[in-house]
């Protein structure tokens, strides 16, 4: 995306003693939080502890009961939606589009921040969305109506709209759903080319614990809307946080690729067996397969 701004403006984003809720119940207490500037950080955890909540309110869509959000230290509360827009970013979880809007054309919104009474479309403008477009591999089915896509191609539709934006930092919900694996990692390695190409400070929500470790610089691990500890992913992603967090036991192991944490679930029913058990390997089965001896009936293996 070699039309993409060329040099972008650090800003710093962070959160004092957060508590956000719906509906009269709190998801965050008391919540604490610096994103790391010019990092990618990955915010994990299990269904409903409050991951899309507090990115949510990283992005001033949610107000705190209590607390704060910062924005190049200042209250993200008191700054106006225009200025927040051209230096923050935000793909959530689940967009909707206008009825019969194409690919262009929702793209392009991306760059309303930009304009104004004084500054209108340009050639920039055009360059930033075709850098976009190009670089989520949507650029052919720039004229088809969103509503004739699949999932995946309109997630990638959205992710190109975000780029469009140019923003310094960029907060995606799960950019990965509804994505191939291919797409995926496509749209991981985009990220990660985004990041060591301009600083841009990325913030995203991921389920995969193993993508989050090879692609994140820096890990935050909820629980119950808080925060059970966060840094590198290999402080981070241990057998205990994982059994912690996720109440999964796991074994923790280099990844052969990146050499990044790899969790692999032990689960009850897919643990190799070097030795093909016995039927009658325990007491019950030895129980009962001396009672069916002595009435005469027929285990199945006898059959």
């Amino acid at each position: 995306m070699e039309n993409l701004v060329e040099a972008l403006v650090e800003h710093s984003l962070s959160a004092q003693n957060l508590a956000v809720g719906y509906d009269q119940r709190e998801i965050i207490h008391d919540l604490s939080v610096r994103i790391p500037t010019g990092k990618i950080t990955v915010i994990v955890g299990a269904n409903a502890c409050g991951k899309s909540t507090l990115l949510k309110t990283l992005a001033r869509l949610l107000k705190p009961s209590k607390g704060t959000v910062t924005l190049d230290g200042k209250s993200i509360q008191q700054v106006s939606t225009r200025e927040v827009a051209t230096k923050l970013g935000l793909l959530p979880q689940s967009p909707t589009a206008p009825e019969g809007i194409t690919v262009a054309d929702l793209v392009g919104r991306g760059r309303y921040p930009h304009q104004g009474w004084i500054r209108q479309w340009t050639k920039a403008d055009d360059e930033a969305v075709a850098g976009a477009m190009e670089s989520t591999d949507v650029l052919e089915i720039a004229d088809r109506p969103i509503d004739e896509l699949s999932g995946g191609q309109r997630q990638r539709v959205w992710i190109a709209m975000a780029l469009a934006q140019e923003t310094d930092i960029l907060l995606l919900d799960e950019p990965t759903t509804f994505l191939d694996l291919t797409h995926q990692f496509e749209v991981l390695d985009l990220l990660v080319d985004l990041n060591q190409r301009d600083d841009r400070t990325i913030v995203l929500v991921l389920h995969d614990l193993n993508q989050a470790c090879r692609f994140g610089d820096h890990l935050i691990a909820m629980k119950n809307g808080d925060i059970v500890c966060e840094g590198k992913p290999s402080e981070v992603i241990t057998e205990a946080v994982v059994q912690d967090v996720f109440g999964l036991a796991v074994k923790v192991i280099p990844d052969p690729v990146a050499g990044s944490p790899m969790v692999v679930p032990i689960g009850r029913h897919t643990t190799r067996q070097d030795e093909t058990p016995s039927p009658v390997a325990n007491p019950a089965a030895k129980a009962l397969a001396a009672s069916a001896a002595a009435n005469g009936v027929c285990r199945p293996t006898d059959r």
